[in-house]
């Protein structure tokens, strides 16, 4: 569907384009596309691999429209952006990335959709990574790179492009498209305050596993029971209440180990991720490829070969005794399991954090103090700088202070410092043998620049 196909791309670097770019170039369209990143000098080392990769880049500013193209841009994305202008001005169609994504998914004869709050890009991977193991050759579309695929030529693996009849997505409810994919299978991975509130979030979620025919639900999660109608689910967790029930959770310092049961048959699993959180996410993956008809043993086995996500808990180096940990921890879920892998293992926890922007402060900026503070040890500390922001009108009322404020109102020992350099050299300061360092937030591919800055430093320290 795609092979005569023209598109351009307006924020083509985005966690959400870059894949989708990737699989219909491969699948034979002329792919074209600008970035404000790049135009600020952002990334530089993306934008160099998508161009040699046939991708032609353009300024923002409308010099790379055409006729013949479809624009693909995020429905935020104002009128008034010149690519949008002048695609407007020549008539073009216009897709959001989730419109385009859908079209792909519901074309495939077999649709895997993964969504929920937290651990959607992680359990999509681990399903790409099973099938793909069991030769099924899938098509996996990502918001993260997957370690499994990344090479010093593709650096940037956030898609799998294989056959188009098995189409492995995670599927987004913030902005409402979940309601656009007609999966096969449909998971969710948990419920919780994010973008939406909870009973708008209940009627997202009911709607998508309603579709599908069968519906991967953890059974561990208050806020997914209302998805328990019907006998099209299959509930995953560690609790009474799942059918692929996990047992036996230890935490090790190289990842961690559990067991499986299903149908009366025991299966000893062995990750390379640490975290109860990943337990589930993995749990979850398995319950999907069951339903795929994927042996509970050859997911187990393939699992201990998956090598996770790049910013989820990535352990990017030690030096002078003290671990750097890269992590894309932003919402109250996603802190919350950070926290709790972090205090499965003894050593303090020096934590950055640079909030992915003013709206979600106001959204749940409560909600996130409250994970942090509840997250936290004694000895724990966390720097905060000022949110993501890269221009625009947002309300810039409530920031970083904020957060800082109510995290210390709960308990926890946080002070918030403007820029991510004062934050860094703060971190520096207080480092110690033992400790481990937490990069954490989302929306800024150079948070891991940081977090490798800061390991130079203490090498060069040590």
């Amino acid at each position: 569907m795609t092979e005569t196909k023209s598109y351009f791309f307006c924020g083509i670097g985005g966690s959400g384009m870059l894949p989708l770019a990737m699989i219909v170039a491969a699948r034979g369209a002329r792919v074209a596309g600008s970035d404000r990143s790049r135009d600020q000098g952002r990334s530089p080392d993306k934008f160099a691999w998508l161009e040699r990769h046939g991708v032609a880049l353009f300024a923002q500013d409308g010099s790379g429209i055409a006729p013949g193209q479809t624009l693909v841009a995020s429905a935020a994305v104002e009128d008034s952006v010149p690519d949008v202008a002048a695609a407007s001005a020549l008539g073009l169609p216009r897709q959001t990335r989730a419109e385009l994504n859908e079209a792909l998914f519901n074309a495939a004869a077999q649709g895997v959709g993964i969504g929920g709050t937290s651990g959607k890009s992680t359990v999509t991977a681990m399903i790409g990574w099973i099938l793909d193991c069991a030769g099924r050759n899938p098509t996996v579309m990502n918001g993260a790179v997957m370690r499994n695929y990344a090479t010093p030529d593709a650096p940037f693996a956030s898609a799998r492009v294989g056959g188009d009849t098995l189409y492995v997505s995670e599927v987004d409810e913030s902005d409402g498209s979940i309601a656009l994919y007609r999966p096969g299978v449909a998971v969710v991975t948990n419920i919780s305050l994010d973008h939406k509130s909870l009973a708008e979030l209940h009627a997202l979620f009911g709607d998508f596993v309603a579709k599908a025919r069968i519906a991967v639900v953890n059974a561990d999660d208050p806020e997914s029971a209302v998805l328990f109608n019907g006998d099209n689910n299959l509930r995953f967790g560690f609790g009474e209440g799942a059918a692929m029930r996990g047992s036996d959770f230890v935490a090790e310092p190289d990842g961690c180990r559990f067991t499986v049961n299903f149908m009366a048959t025991r299966h000893d699993v062995r990750l390379k991720m640490p975290g109860r959180h990943n337990a589930m996410n993995a749990l979850a993956a398995i319950a999907a490829a069951r339903a795929l008809n994927i042996p509970v043993a050859q997911s187990v086995a393939a699992l201990a070969d998956f090598a996770g996500l790049a910013r989820r808990y990535e352990v990017l180096g030690q030096a002078g005794g003290v671990t750097v940990i890269d992590d894309f921890a932003h919402n109250p879920d996603k802190v919350a399991a950070t926290l709790a892998a972090v205090a499965e293992l003894p050593g303090r926890a020096l934590l950055f954090f640079q909030p992915h922007g003013y709206g979600p402060l106001r959204q749940m900026g409560i909600e996130l103090a409250a994970s942090f503070a509840a997250g936290m040890r004694a000895d724990d500390k966390l720097f905060v700088c000022d949110p993501v922001y890269f221009g625009g009108t947002v309300d810039r009322s409530i920031g970083s202070e904020a957060l800082v404020t109510e995290t210390r109102a709960g308990g926890g020992d946080a002070v918030h410092l403007t820029t991510r350099a004062h934050c860094g050299a703060a971190i520096l300061d207080e480092a110690k043998p033992g400790d481990r360092i937490l990069i954490l937030g989302a929306r800024d591919d150079t948070l891991t620049e940081f977090g490798n800055e800061l390991l130079e430093k203490l090498a060069r320290r040590a």
